[in-house]
């Protein structure tokens, strides 16, 4: 089927009325258990969604946007909604965002909320194990899409993402350069998009500069995740004295929990972080990060947003933003007596 579908849609194909099928999907009426079944077997084949505002949607344009992110507590998040935000203001928009905690259960119930709330368009950060339904559910309502940072889908939606993996080379050049030879890669968990791409260019620059091989540790990318986890990498391995971080977040954790253990960043254990939030240049010892600009980020993303509203026909684009290596505190020389 490649309208949208309708209610109608949904009637034919459980074989009822259309006002039969309303009822059903508005949890109202005397209606048979197969009856009902029938009808919400349908809809879920079809990809059908309520639409609760389609009357509202008749008389003009909605300017709402839907974004749907993995954790808004995470300040990368918060910049880049910010930096979306005020640009989409400029633009007569307002934006809403849901948290989906990279659950596909809970993404398919946020997607479908802004679905029924016929949002005039969605910037997505697709969860972990991403179904391709999933995709076809916005592909059929039509609603202007952009994916970021992790890209899926087929191709089917325009993307905004970042050069992760010449991004980590460049970080473990660097470390490298400074002296390091045994060098961790720390933070994050998900075995494929962002954080597989940024493994592989940490192992790339090491298999071409002949260093042992890298060590990469999971955790989440908190803080806290960071500070306790250091204390376990080191013991594991207490030969590293340069670490690649997932995100700023956990490189801040790893700091603290250094300085805890007696050790000093940037000098014990140089440690790169990736982001630049606005805490990196704060934190204790400043970060060295590999800098994306959140808000920056966050503009350019609203930006494809509008053209795709624009232009529902424009070809589909995909736009990778670099990182740019950012000196500071946490990282120094390889301690005299590393191998």
């Amino acid at each position: 089927m490649e309208h949208k579908p309708k209610l109608a849609d949904v009637a034919q194909a459980a074989g009822v009325s259309t006002a039969t099928a309303s009822q059903v999907l508005r949890g109202t009426g005397r209606i048979s258990d197969s009856t009902r079944k029938n009808v919400v077997a349908a809809a879920k084949r079809l990809n059908y969604v309520r639409d609760s505002r389609a009357a509202s949607m008749r008389s003009g344009e909605n300017r709402e946007i839907g974004f749907a992110v993995l954790q808004i507590a995470n300040p990368f998040n918060a910049e880049v909604i910010s930096g979306v935000s005020d640009l989409l203001e400029t633009e007569g928009y307002l934006v809403s965002v849901l948290d989906s905690r990279d659950d596909t259960d809970r993404q398919r119930r946020n997607l479908e909320a802004f679905i029924r709330s016929s949002r005039g368009g969605l910037l997505w950060v697709p969860a972990e194990n991403t179904d391709d339904d999933t995709f076809e559910l916005l592909k059929a309502h039509g609603i202007p899409t952009v994916s970021f940072l992790r890209r899926s889908g087929k191709g089917r939606f325009d993307h905004v993402g970042i050069e992760n993996s010449a991004a980590t080379e460049s970080a473990t050049r660097y470390l490298a350069e400074l002296g390091h030879r045994h060098i961790a890669y720390l933070g994050g968990t998900a075995e494929f998009g962002v954080r597989v791409e940024r493994i592989e260019g940490c192992k790339k620059a090491i298999a071409e500069l002949g260093l042992p091989e890298l060590v990469v540790w999971n955790c989440p990318d908190e803080k806290v995740a960071g500070l306790t986890e250091i204390s376990k990498l080191r013991e594991a391995y207490p030969k590293i004295t340069g670490i690649v971080c997932n995100g700023d977040m956990v490189a801040i954790g790893a700091c603290s929990g250094m300085i805890r253990m007696g050790l000093k960043p940037g000098r014990d254990i140089s440690v790169v972080g990736f982001d630049d939030v606005q805490d990196a240049a704060i934190a204790t010892p400043p970060l060295t990060t590999m800098s994306v600009s959140p808000y920056q980020l966050g503009r350019k993303l609203a930006r494809v947003a509008l053209d795709r509203i624009r232009d529902p026909e424009m070809p589909t684009t995909i736009s990778l933003m670099p990182a740019e290596l950012i000196t500071r505190e946490s990282t120094g020389p390889a301690p005299k007596e590393a191998d």
